[in-house]
């Protein structure tokens, strides 16, 4: 999407998913690319670097639970020391892939907008909402953090995951003809997709400094909060031998909460997001349906990245600080 609107693209990433099953038809690629754990990014990384689009770091709660120090040395640490580099280096705009689940249990009756309390309830949330303070605190006048608070992710990536919450009914529905939502299906989730996250943090680049300078965008659509519940239903429709059970099941995850869009739709310019729930459940449905799975389960290593990184470990390629130690 960058490069097809002009811009010059460095990617720097420590490849724990470079084994992870990829979709041929996208393309991912940047213009140079550096292997990189961003624990050991170095000043000469960021020469002649305009913009950061900061996505690197344990995504999403499992795997935060995994180690939560690892968590904060890689998500936290790792954030604020790539930022101080990047302000050294002259780096002028620095966007910051946050999340909304540091709303986490602020719950309430009304949709959450960016100036409401901060409630994160985990390692992964706890980090997202300590490097926004953090940043803030370096904003000057060359130096401009923008937070993108996304939405759960959905949809099809260059790399699809089935560890998010529609991906995840989706690959239940077509494996085991069964829609199986692991609670009472009550609770909230702001939803977005994936290509829909990307032309936010586009749109950040390109934005006027005055449109975003030190802010946070909730990034999603107005119609983007569902009831888990509701999800399962819309999966069901895509998958119509497939039944949807609801376990009724309560677990240790509080988060139930739902998400004010109206900022990023009204004032970052060009942000119009593009896919609905429905085209995204079709989506990962046609791709199903092709045969894309392969061999491979939709719960294995190839799909789920708190597997593929435990497997990293117990293959000894990852140490348990996840450093890698061989290609």
């Amino acid at each position: 999407m960058a490069k097809a609107r002009g811009h010059h693209v460095t990617g720097l990433d420590i490849g724990y998913f470079d084994a992870c099953v990829s979709r041929p038809d996208a393309d991912a690629s940047a213009d140079v690319q550096i292997a990189r754990d961003i624990r050991a990014v170095a000043a000469k990384d960021l020469a002649g670097i305009g913009t950061v689009i900061h996505l690197a770091g344990l995504s999403n709660d499992p795997m935060g639970a995994l180690n939560p120090q690892i968590t904060y040395d890689i998500n936290l640490e790792g954030t604020l020391r790539l930022a101080r580099l990047a302000r050294a280096a002259g780096v002028a705009r620095f966007v910051f892939a946050s999340s909304c689940s540091i709303y986490g249990a602020a719950g309430g009756a009304g949709a959450l907008d960016e100036t409401a309390p901060l409630e994160p309830v985990s390692a992964y949330a706890i980090s997202k909402a300590r490097c926004e303070e953090s940043l803030g605190e370096m904003a000057d006048a060359d130096f401009s953090p923008v937070f993108m608070r996304n939405a759960t992710a959905y949809g099809l990536g260059a790399r699809p995951r089935f560890d998010l919450v529609v991906n995840n009914l989706s690959g239940w529905a077509f494996t085991r003809g069964v829609v199986r939502v692991m609670s009472d299906g009550t609770p909230w989730r702001p939803l977005a997709h994936i290509e829909d996250i990307s032309l936010a943090a586009l749109c950040a680049v390109e934005a006027p400094r005055e449109a975003v300078h030190n802010q946070a965008f909730n990034i999603g659509r107005l119609d983007a909060n569902y009831q888990v519940r509701t999800i399962g239903e819309r999966v069901q429709a895509a998958f119509p031998d497939a039944r949807l059970e609801i376990t009724g099941e309560t677990g240790g995850d509080p988060r139930s909460y739902r998400v004010d869009f109206t900022k990023a739709l009204s004032t970052l310019p060009g942000f119009a997001p593009q896919w609905t729930l429905e085209r995204g459940v079709d989506e990962a449905a046609a791709w199903l349906k092709a045969g894309a799975l392969a061999d491979e389960s939709f719960e294995s290593r190839m799909f789920i990245r708190l597997k593929q990184l435990q497997h990293g470990v117990d293959e000894g390629w990852l140490d348990r600080d996840l450093r890698r130690l061989r290609p």
